[in-house]
């Protein structure tokens, strides 16, 4: 899978796919699936073009909503479904003011053949252009109508919504998958291993993932319980941190990219009145986590 940070002339077609792709949901996941397969039956490549930073978050960035996932995941998730080229633009003053045919023109210099998207797609400046006007500079499209699971509309914003209160199930149908958080593990404090709880400190992407709290999930093969939040009973930070205690776990993997699928929320995060206190509740959090995951298996 070729990236690119610019828009450079191509030399071959593409049918590509415009949007910002937050959580790719089974709305996203159908859109992508068309476009592969158009591509595959007019022999040429697939081709995404996305947004950094979120236009909300360029325009509003004090009420931005928070990210579903981070943009490696994305990409992460796009070569997984052997995506070829990923343009990642920058959403800036500059590009935010480009018209419905400045737009256009940005296609044709990539060498755009069809353009896959939600039949409700509006670009350009204020939103100017329609599905209809890239039709008409002879460049195919196909809108898709949106999808909807029972009377619910699938949406990014649907998903953030049950994350936030924990609810991993509805998050899980809306996206098709298990909500996961990737990320590098790095060295902390060790104060988990002081306590008894040995920790694997995973350095996000997010700046601001839509849950926290103390969670039962699995990291590869292995699972454990995790915390998700500002650890408010030793210190506390102003972002949020995610540490995972994995089950019989000894091995070493600092330094790995890692992927965490989160299973069940267990309980809200508590500022405790001393560390004997938050000792205790993280071995009640465990056997919850424990007898969680036990049923889990069973269910698989």
């Amino acid at each position: 899978m070729k990236i690119f940070r610019h828009l450079p002339e191509a030399r071959t077609a593409a049918a590509v796919t415009i949007g910002n792709y937050d959580g790719l949901h089974l709305g996203h996941q159908r859109i992508l699936e068309l476009l592969i397969s158009e591509s595959k039956l007019r022999n040429i490549e697939a081709a995404v073009l996305t947004f950094e930073p979120h236009p909300k978050e360029f325009f509003s960035p004090a009420t931005a909503p928070s990210r579903i996932i981070s943009l490696r995941e994305k990409l992460e998730f796009f070569e997984e479904l052997k995506i070829d080229r990923v343009y990642i633009i920058k959403f800036n003053k500059n590009f935010s003011d480009i018209t419905s045919e400045g737009f256009i023109k940005l296609l044709k210099v990539i060498k755009t053949e069809l353009v896959v998207v939600g039949q409700d797609f509006k670009f350009g400046n204020r939103r100017e252009g329609t599905i209809n006007d890239i039709s008409r500079n002879k460049i195919d499209v196909i809108g898709i109508k949106e999808i909807k699971l029972g009377k619910e509309r699938i949406s990014s914003t649907t998903i953030r919504d049950a994350l936030s209160e924990g609810d991993l199930i509805k998050a899980h149908a809306y996206m098709g998958r298990s909500y996961c958080i990737s990320g590098k593990v790095i060295h902390g404090e060790k104060l988990g291993r002081e306590i008894g709880y040995p920790t694997a400190n995973i350095h996000m992407l997010h700046n601001r993932p839509p849950l926290k709290g103390v969670f039962a999930v699995k990291l590869g093969d292995n699972y454990g319980v995790a915390n998700l939040g500002t650890r408010p009973t030793i210190a506390g930070i102003s972002k949020l941190h995610l540490e995972v205690h994995l089950f019989n776990f000894t091995n070493d993997i600092y330094g790995q990219h890692v992927r965490v699928t989160f299973l069940k929320k267990i309980r809200d995060e508590i500022k405790f009145k001393s560390i004997n206190d938050l000792k205790k509740q993280i071995q009640i959090d465990v056997e919850n986590a424990k007898t969680y995951i036990k049923n889990y298996d069973r269910r698989k």
